[in-house]
């Protein structure tokens, strides 16, 4: 296996370097590593002596929103400690770039020995925190050898990995290298403790409950939204993907009475262009606000397509009622608790049992899965006819959100009893 491993890591640069003549994310990957080294070492340099260092690896940007509630608690507690945040894809460092919460944000070079080396040797931190499903071999094994406490937060582990296969002595090895990992439910910690790793295996749970319960805490109003939404009943599609959008769009186009807003997960014009052209009376927010500014009546449009990044965790607030995209693809639904925070019935997709939280909303009541469009056409009709039947999901789905809630605050309770940032 390990060297499937070597192979793997020797040709995933290579083919990216190609496809980065034609593909923008393969680009922006390859770009975004050449100056990887310099930024660690200006990072070094302006470095205390002896100043404690944390450093959180996120795959992307669902691992970083997962991570980041703890990332956050770090630094209020320990506000003197640097912090370093690194991204594997693309997705993610080019929407966290920015994030001010980390002292040093970059992408992470590609797993091989020499790089682990080098990395550490640079970085020097004190407590090193992966999220969910990041394992990458030569990074951890040199973590271990040199006795850095290593955490796993929010893991999610699933009958069908490796870790739990004859073959996979590879990738238990590198389970073997956490100090601690954190799970996020029953099984997966029941999994972990069948292949010998019940001592640093406890169950957090998610703390994505924490991160939307603190966004719904602080979310934004907009005005033009306010305004468009003037009272009526409002349907938000959120993450949405072609074959969710045409789901919905026969429902949006003859519920006159209904506002929708659509916040495509890809906002490339190909794609704004074909929501345009599925929904009836839709315009996109820019072009929305560039009307309302101007005075101009805007009360023929019932659909508003969303063609900017960062607006729909607060979008849910507005909603009577949410469809979360990716259920009706092969990946599966996306992230549900952002809308149920909010106390709303959810509507997703068949694809989502990979997901434990939207697998629990659908226990519980609060999330609704709908096979095709004449299945959603009938659930959004029954709750919008129904009240006890709406109150009833409504309730669920916040209640859900806030009982899982303190995943955070458990693995704070563990780096503080351990001493792991305390000098």
């Amino acid at each position: 296996m390990l060297i499937l491993y070597r192979i793997f890591v020797w040709l995933y640069p290579l083919v990216a370097r190609v496809l980065a003549w034609k593909q923008v994310k393969a680009r922006r990957w390859v770009d975004g590593r050449k100056q990887v080294w310099t930024g660690l070492a200006a990072l070094e340099q302006q470095r205390h002596p002896g100043q404690p260092l944390v450093w959180m690896h996120c795959s992307s940007l669902g691992e970083f929103e997962q991570g980041r509630p703890v990332l956050e608690a770090i630094r209020l507690q320990y506000p003197g400690h640097l912090i370093l945040l690194s991204f594997f894809s693309p997705s993610g460092y080019e929407a966290s770039k920015n994030y001010a919460g980390a002292d040093h944000i970059c992408y992470l070079p590609m797993d091989q020995p020499g790089h682990a080396r080098k990395f550490l040797d640079l970085v020097k931190p004190d407590l090193v925190l992966f999220v969910k499903y990041e394992f990458w071999h030569y990074y951890l094994q040199a973590i271990r050898q040199r006795h850095i406490p290593l955490v796993l937060v929010s893991g999610i582990f699933r009958n069908s990995q490796p870790f739990f296969r004859w073959y996979g002595r590879f990738h238990r090895n590198m389970l073997a290298c956490f100090s601690q990992i954190f799970v996020q439910n029953e099984d997966s910690r029941q999994l972990l403790a069948g292949i010998g790793f019940n001592a640093i295996t406890h169950i957090s749970g998610d703390t994505r409950f924490d991160r939307v319960r603190t966004i719904a805490a602080a979310a934004r109003t907009f005005p033009q939204i306010d305004a468009f939404c003037n009272g009526h009943q409002v349907i938000v599609a959120g993450s949405t993907w072609t074959e969710d959008d045409e789901v919905l769009d026969h429902f949006a186009n003859t519920r006159l009475t209904l506002r929708f807003i659509i916040a495509p997960h890809d906002i490339e014009q190909e794609r704004l262009d074909e929501c345009l052209h599925l929904y009836h009376q839709s315009i996109l927010y820019s072009r929305y606000c560039e009307l309302t500014a101007a005075g101009q009546p805007t009360d023929v449009y019932r659909v508003l397509i969303i063609d900017n990044v960062g607006m729909l965790s607060s979008l849910y607030r507005y909603a009577s009622i949410a469809l979360v995209g990716g259920g009706f693809g092969d990946e599966g639904v996306h992230n549900t608790l952002e809308a149920a925070v909010y106390g709303i019935p959810v509507l997703m997709g068949p694809v989502y049992d990979k997901y434990a939280e939207a697998v629990a909303l659908v226990d519980c009541g609060g999330a609704i899965p709908v096979i095709d469009a004449l299945e959603l056409e009938t659930e959004l009709d029954a709750l919008l006819g129904d009240a006890d039947y709406y109150r009833d999901a409504a309730k669920a789905a916040g209640n859900y959100v806030a009982s899982a809630a303190g995943a955070t605050a458990k693995i704070m309770d563990y780096i503080q009893a351990k001493r792991l940032l305390t000098n």
